[in-house]
């Protein structure tokens, strides 16, 4: 009886060994376990953000103001009809000019001897009427047509030297007619008035 029961023990004991015949017992290799954590992903690349600039903190581009005087010149085209030609000759000097002003000069010369001259300024900002209303010339005022669009215009004569001024925004625009007459000086600015106040209406 103590014999039986020892085979039954062993018998029993090699029933939880490995099974000979059960492959997945003996070659499932087991899983390592480790203790340590796994390492941190590594932080993204900061991605450099566009500061878009403050409009007021801008750097303003200045104005061409010569450019601008140019385009308000009167041209040997605008005065042909008067048949003169290229020449040299004094401009009026009554118009005060700020150094920050930029401005242009064309003067031509008639077959009988008489200067025209063409002289626009641009100012810096909106100051063309006040420089107008401001000139001080020797002379006297004459009457010439009133100019659409004009925000000042003025006109006067020294002995046979008559000047036109017209201003708009920050164009000022003179005309200076030196002639045999007082006459003929201002008819002659009458006839290019239309032509001045188009060049200065066709400005921004």
């Amino acid at each position: 009886m103590i014999a039986l029961a020892a085979i039954a023990v062993v018998g029993l004991t090699g029933c939880d060994g490995p099974d000979p015949d059960n492959l997945e017992t003996y070659y499932d290799d087991p899983v390592p376990t480790s203790s340590a954590p796994p390492p941190p992903p590594a932080p993204a690349a900061p991605r450099t953000a566009e500061v878009p600039v403050s409009p007021a903190k801008a750097t303003p581009v200045a104005p061409d103001l010569g450019g601008f005087a140019q385009r308000a010149l009167l041209t040997d085209a605008d005065v042909a009809e008067e048949g003169v030609q290229p020449g040299s000759g004094a401009v009026s000097g009554c118009l005060d000019e700020p150094a920050a002003a930029g401005s242009r000069t064309a003067t031509w010369r008639y077959p009988s001897g008489s200067v025209l001259s063409h002289h626009v300024v641009a100012y810096p900002e909106q100051a063309a009427a006040a420089a107008v209303a401001a000139v001080d010339c020797a002379g006297k005022t004459v009457t010439v047509p009133a100019q659409p669009g004009i925000d000042r215009q003025r006109a006067w004569c020294e002995g046979k030297t008559c000047t036109v001024l017209l201003a708009k925004g920050r164009l000022v625009s003179a005309l200076t007619v030196s002639a045999s007459t007082e006459t003929r000086a201002v008819d002659a600015a009458k006839r290019l008035l239309s032509a001045m106040t188009a060049k200065l209406a066709a400005q921004p």
